[in-house]
């Protein structure tokens, strides 16, 4: 059980408002919330003129606000002193959140970059990893927004979960293969209106996130985890910054 603040006897599953602990429940609580929430989540992407972190971060607050009170906050204010991890995937270092959110908006912004790159794009948004849960869903939301924009979409229907999440998985571990750039690029077609997105969204594959064993947090402070971190971002293609003594990265992906 993914139980990294330490009180899920107390508080239930990732100190949800209701306490729960059957994950069952939760998990079915977050996708009927999902579907409710989802035309005010598009509404406020398609109102934004620039999509940045803080939009980010809102449509989680507003798909989960009624399940999780730490929804809309990362992990660098909700859990900064620990790494999150899947299987053998460390997301980034909590400070850099952000950063890696950041960049992958920043790419999208110019619609040739968005066209070339979808893949590198939302592997940076799946790297940042900003919440405890409900990544899969923020992501793949903004995603389709800067599609949109960019006079594109991603026809999902032409996919599938496992090779999809494959792709994302290589993604992280190695966003200089392209590994999901070359996964979407087949699969790219003219944009689709707003008002169909309804309609499909709720399908998308991969909501529930990287087929791999279910998240864990391990502090930073145990030093076998520190250099498996280090070791794990030198694999992606990152350039450690060593003036920083806490780890933190600086982007060459």
């Amino acid at each position: 059980m993914f139980d990294p603040f330490g009180d899920f006897a107390v508080a239930g599953y990732l100190r949800n408002l209701a306490a729960e602990q059957d994950l069952e429940i939760v998990k079915a609580a977050e996708h009927e919330l999902f579907r409710a929430q989802l035309p005010a989540a598009l509404d406020h992407l398609a109102r934004r003129r620039h999509i940045d972190y803080a939009d980010f971060l809102e449509v989680h607050r507003i798909i989960f606000g009624g399940l999780y009170p730490w929804a809309g906050k990362d992990r660098a204010e909700v859990l900064p002193d620990r790494a999150v991890t899947k299987g053998p995937v460390f997301f980034c270092h909590p400070r850099d959140c952000r950063r890696a959110v950041q960049e992958g908006l920043s790419q999208a912004q110019d619609k040739h970059q968005m066209a070339a790159r979808p893949g590198f794009i939302m592997g940076m948004f799946a790297h940042g990893h900003p919440f405890l849960d409900g990544n899969g869903r923020v992501m793949l939301l903004v995603h389709a927004e800067l599609c949109f924009r960019a006079g594109m979409s991603v026809d999902w229907a032409r996919t599938s979960k496992t090779p999809y999440l494959e792709a994302l998985t290589g993604e992280l571990e190695d966003p200089r293969g392209q590994h999901l750039d070359a996964y979407l690029r087949p699969v790219l077609d003219a944009p689709v209106p707003r008002e169909r997105w309804l309609q499909s969204a709720a399908d998308l594959p991969g909501l529930g996130g990287i087929r791999t064993p279910m998240d864990a947090a391990v502090q930073y402070a145990d030093p076998d985890v520190a250099g498996r971190y280090k070791a794990y971002e030198k694999r992606r293609g990152y350039r450690l910054d060593e003036s920083d003594e806490q780890g933190t990265t600086s982007g060459n992906a």
